[in-house]
């Protein structure tokens, strides 16, 4: 029953323009952080192109592979956290704003296999998206030709690329549970722009360990310096709080009432 419903959510996906949007919007990112590489390596010819007028932003930014990194795993992480947001949002939200969860909840099916599967589906789809836009990444890195590649730097990189990727993930059931309770897309994204507000917030506090969405800022140093390895609290947080998300979704899908 499982693979029946798994199967019908990837053919949901089949003709979907979000699947192409979402790679659109994370493949520019290598992009955006090799024009920044470029104007600090070349700022004469930026300043010609009119491309300088950023120049305080970019103090303290160096044209190399271990800065090059840093600003992949900011991608990865907080980016990921947003655009996850809308991956969810839109697997889960939209069967209300299409107006298709009472056909899905009245179906014969126990319905924690539709929690389980779209999750599934979000975790295939955000796993192909790392793997497409960092392949690009280490193409557009080495175009640039940047200094200090080595392959043990490399390996730290993209462990560390993975890990706030992974991160973001984990995140992902407690969006999907607001998209049910919400029914609807709105609430999930307005959810997670105050919970990377208050990341950021908790994230300059002693605290910043235990909340998990200050998790991916304090692993990139975004509220401190950058941490070499999380606390084991921390991925106790992470864990519990996937699994309070993917509860409370199932739980949302079976025992409340479809109004719609």
């Amino acid at each position: 029953m499982f693979g029946q419903v798994l199967g019908t959510e990837f053919m949901k996906l089949h003709r979907a323009k979000a699947t192409w949007a979402t790679l659109a919007v994370l493949a520019i990112m290598p992009l955006g952080i090799a024009l920044f590489m470029w104007i600090v390596r070349e700022p004469g010819r930026a300043a010609q192109l009119g491309l300088l007028g950023t120049k305080a932003s970019l103090a303290g930014l160096e044209a190399t592979w271990l800065q090059y990194f840093y600003m992949l795993t900011l991608v990865f992480g907080v980016g990921g956290m947003l655009l996850l947001t809308f991956i969810i949002a839109y697997l889960f939200g939209r069967e209300y704003g299409d107006a298709t969860a009472k056909n899905m909840l009245a179906l014969p099916v126990a319905r924690h296999w539709f929690a389980v599967a779209k999750l599934a589906v979000a975790a295939v789809w955000w796993t192909a998206l790392i793997v497409i836009v960092l392949v690009e990444a280490m193409a557009v890195g080495l175009v640039l030709g940047l200094p200090g590649f080595s392959a043990e730097l490399a390996a730290a990189g993209i462990a560390h690329v993975l890990l706030a990727a992974t991160i973001s993930f984990l995140l992902a059931p407690v969006v999907a549970w607001i998209a049910v309770w919400s029914r609807g897309e709105v609430a999930p994204i307005a959810f997670s722009l105050v919970m990377l507000a208050l990341g950021n917030l908790f994230g300059k506090t002693g605290w910043a360990e235990w909340f998990p969405y200050s998790i991916v800022p304090l692993l990139i140093g975004m509220v401190a310096d950058p941490v070499g390895s999380l606390p084991p609290g921390s991925y106790v947080v992470l864990a519990g709080t996937f699994v309070a998300g993917t509860t409370a979704t199932i739980l949302q899908l079976r025992f409340a009432d479809n109004a719609q």
